[in-house]
């Protein structure tokens, strides 16, 4: 095993005895930070997973045990958001198959998206991922890239008020619709936005997450690792030792740290296949958090690398 991913599963071990610092409200029993939705004061694992692309293996079984480990401890490590789509090919049916299997989905908080254009294909679509995620309510539906964004709104408000769904929002992936994003913000009345944040991607904290704030809604950080580029960035480099003032372990957990330690951030959602790094993960969102000054540091320092 890497050298910082053993060290991270020593960290996790450890995590009772770290410290705890910045806007966080409670923690779970995994010691795993948590974080209020605004729109109901629901404390949610700052930590998440997503299952774009690595959840995506169809009926392949040695693909699928592998995930299940990742699902198991995810769950033991006080894990709960769980996000997908339809457009992620059978990542949708995976997850609800291995949840089921695992026995965890009264434990989960569950979102996906509806991704196609029109009221009735957006139902349609929408009763197709309930049917398998294995869900009679879904505790988060997402408007993905803001596809048709008013006519799923109304969708969605109106399945909100009969109990269908829990919450909705909105998403993107790429700063280019951020314009989109921000209006959207401030003329709809929405419980969550999923957007992408990292320190290879920080545009969305010039506007879009204090407006989020703003407005009292909650943010799902994708991209967290940019797809990798910030791994590739730091590879054959060390950590640096001031990363063990916040607890870091290992650059995952200093990627991760450094956002969901934004007071707007409400979770970041990695992806994973394997469960050491999903236990890696979890890691980054238990313990002491660093400050802005911290912040600033660590920012200056992926700069200078």
């Amino acid at each position: 095993m890497d050298p910082s991913r053993r060290a991270a599963l020593q960290a996790l071990a450890a995590l009772p005895a770290l410290a705890m610092t910045g806007p966080v409200s409670a923690t779970t029993a995994g010691g795993i930070l948590e974080r209020p939705i605004p729109a109901s004061g629901e404390l949610l694992p700052v930590i998440g997973v997503g299952t774009w692309q690595t959840f995506d293996v169809g009926a392949d079984a040695a693909a699928r045990g592998a995930l299940k480990e990742v699902l198991r401890a995810f769950s033991r490590s006080g894990g709960r958001v769980i996000d997908s789509s339809p457009m992620y090919g059978s990542s949708e049916s995976v997850t609800g198959d291995l949840v089921a299997e695992l026995g965890l989905a009264a434990k989960l908080f569950v979102a996906t998206k509806v991704w196609t254009s029109g009221r009735e294909e957006g139902i349609r679509q929408m009763e197709t991922s309930f049917r398998r995620l294995r869900v009679a309510r879904m505790d988060l539906m997402q408007v993905h890239n803001l596809v048709d964004t008013a006519v799923h709104t109304k969708t969605l408000e109106d399945w909100k008020a009969r109990g269908r769904v829990r919450y909705l929002g909105i998403t993107h992936y790429t700063s280019s619709a951020y314009a989109d994003v921000e209006r959207w913000l401030k003329t709809g009345k929405y419980d969550f936005l999923q957007v992408n944040y990292s320190l290879a991607e920080r545009e969305s904290a010039d506007r879009i997450l204090p407006l989020a704030q703003e407005k009292k809604v909650a943010v799902i950080v994708n991209r967290p690792f940019a797809e990798g580029a910030l791994f590739r960035r730091v590879r054959g480099k060390a950590l640096p030792d001031w990363a063990r003032e916040f607890g870091a372990a290992s650059w995952a957990q200093f990627f991760l740290k450094w956002i969901v330690s934004h007071p707007a951030v409400t979770c970041a959602i990695p992806g994973t296949g394997k469960p050491e790094h999903m236990l890696d993960n979890m890691a980054g969102g238990a313990g002491a958090l660093p400050d802005a000054a911290m912040r600033a540091k660590m920012t200056a320092y992926f700069d200078s690398l």
